[in-house]
């Protein structure tokens, strides 16, 4: 279902009313849903610099990638969410669940730029190739907004969903929106441009991270509940193979070449490495503190940045799918 504009730029009264409501509702609560926990790392496109969460910390930590450093810390969260980039890497946005803001944050200096009310809930985020969407999930509200970053004004609210949390994957070619619904177990289908509901994909257990191939042919899906991966015919719209990893996965990160799958195992404080040609797992990667949906590759594949339970980032050389070495974190705030 599809809430459109009337009267209210982007927002009908009753989506801006809900928005609204549960905003205020996390101001008096506080910590809006601590019970649920989540890690985050964001790395810009020039791999210079790195933005980590979790949502047990109320600071954010920007790190200097090449000098393998702290950078920064960011102050005045409450429970984190999701970091990603902008495309030309200028800004990076980060979402808070009990504040119900996204900020959008200068590269360059850190600062915060923009505010963008969601209302608290505001979990997954992801943005449009071209850098003029942004797509919320809010898991409280239930629902996916939209909003139209060259304006800084929403453009719409979908509804529908069963608390969508962190998982939310672009298709390649940009048509279409994959949301999570952990309640649900299932993955909603919406159209990018009109926000309309396409259809859903069911049978997961306990649904976290999600990565699309290259092609948009095929998407991998975290089952923390069954300790697999599954593997979704796009087009069909239906699993057609779930692949046994290590325990409590909540990673499905895919390499850039797609050859390889790399589950984070939050049970095991492991990486299973799976290829995908051959639909098993071929490598274990330890030496890991709780790793979670939060896996970076470099776009030449030759290295993965982890980041662990204490916001450090572990390097894995992806060749000996081994960690070697580690970015220390600042103690936490």
């Amino acid at each position: 279902m599809m809430i459109k504009k009337y009267g209210i730029p982007g927002l009908t009264a009753v989506a801006f009313l809900l928005i609204s409501t549960l905003a205020g509702a996390a101001e008096e609560r506080w910590t809006f849903d601590g019970n649920i926990h989540n890690n985050s790392l964001a790395v810009s496109p020039d791999e210079k610099t790195a933005v980590a969460s979790y949502s047990e910390r109320s600071d954010v930590v920007v790190y200097d990638l090449a000098a393998g450093k702290v950078r920064k810390v960011l102050k005045g969260y409450v429970t984190p969410r999701n970091a990603l980039f902008s495309p030309d890497g200028k800004a990076v946005y980060l979402s808070d669940s009990s504040l119900g803001v996204v900020r959008k944050i200068s590269t360059g200096t850190l600062d915060v730029e923009t505010t963008l009310p969601l209302g608290a809930g505001a979990f997954g985020t992801a943005i449009s190739r071209d850098g003029q969407r942004l797509y919320v999930n809010n898991e409280a509200a239930s629902i996916l907004s939209v909003y139209d970053l060259t304006h800084n004004r929403p453009v719409s609210v979908v509804t529908g969903f069963a608390q969508p949390r962190q998982g939310i994957k672009i298709s390649p070619d940009g048509k279409t929106v994959y949301v999570t619904n952990f309640k649900g177990d299932k993955i909603t289908l919406v159209d990018a441009v009109t926000g309309d509901i396409r259809g859903e994909i069911t049978g997961f257990s306990k649904l976290r991270a999600i990565s699309v191939s290259a092609d948009g042919r095929t998407l991998y899906a975290a089952n923390s509940g069954s300790n697999t991966i599954a593997v979704v015919d796009t087009q069909k719209r239906a699993i057609t193979a779930t692949i046994p990893v290590g325990q409590d996965p909540y990673g499905a990160a895919l390499t850039p070449d797609n050859r390889y799958v790399y589950s984070g195992n939050l049970g095991d404080n492991s990486l299973s490495v799976i290829d995908t040609a051959a639909g098993k797992v071929v490598a274990t990667v330890t030496g890991l503190d709780a790793p979670r949906q939060a896996i970076v590759f470099s776009k030449d594949g030759a290295r993965a940045w982890v980041l662990n339970k204490d916001l450090s980032i572990a390097v894995v050389d992806l060749k000996q799918n081994r960690v070697t070495a580690t970015i220390k974190s600042p103690p936490q705030a």
